[in-house]
């Protein structure tokens, strides 16, 4: 049973969640909030798997709540769903540690199934925003490889996290790198606890920001 919680300030698009959620098996409601303080309260107090967080909220915006619930032990992961694609709050939105961010005019079925993604420990992006995502990095100069070896991984991983961040598969890893599928799994595995990431798409994001990798395949 996967408990979700659900963050919005408008309560006729939390009541209409709630209905999918009570109408969906394997899905539960842990509780609403209708502000980013709250949300970080009911967050405490229930221990969700799935917090569904808005961003424009009166207050403390979904941002900042997404980066105070992610940053507890044991937290729970965040989807933002939300009306604003705007490149901002996506960006803003994944620095803060949220695992994925959808918007509302999808379709019911992508929402349910983003959550389930979330709850299994992937992230995603919404395909509206993954194009210009996408396109972002690409025009970007590509950085050099950084010779200086990352602080806490080996040189092993450091290679490992610079195709994650190209965004290759881990049997494509093993291509790559000559090495069996179920190493390259356990190199991986061994970065989400080494660098604190909650999933493969915050991998990304650290290997950008140590200037590992090119623009996305």
């Amino acid at each position: 049973m996967i408990r979700v919680a659900l963050v919005d300030d408008q309560p006729l698009i939390r009541a209409g969640l709630r209905v999918l959620i009570a109408d969906t098996p394997g899905l539960e409601l842990a509780g609403e909030a209708g502000t980013g303080a709250e949300a970080v309260r009911l967050a405490r107090e229930t221990r969700p798997d799935v917090v569904v967080m808005d961003i424009r909220m009166p207050g403390m915006d979904g941002i900042e709540a997404t980066r105070r619930i992610t940053a507890e032990a044991g937290a729970a992961r965040v989807l933002v769903l939300t009306t604003f694609d705007d490149d901002e709050y996506v960006y803003g939105a994944l620095r803060a540690g949220a695992s994925g961010f959808l918007v509302k005019d999808m379709a019911l079925e992508e929402i349910l199934a983003g959550i389930r993604v979330v709850a299994a420990g992937d992230g995603l992006i919404a395909p509206s925003v993954t194009g210009r995502l996408i396109a972002e990095f690409a025009a970007r100069p590509e950085p050099a490889p950084a010779r200086r070896p990352v602080p806490g991984i080996t040189e092993r991983e450091r290679e490992v996290l610079a195709l994650v961040g190209r965004g290759l598969s881990n049997g494509e890893i093993a291509a790559e790198l000559c090495i069996s599928a179920a190493t390259a799994k356990a190199h991986v595995a061994r970065l989400f606890a080494k660098l604190d990431a909650r999933d493969r798409v915050h991998l990304v994001i650290i290997a950008y920001e140590l200037g590992l990798a090119g623009p996305p395949r």
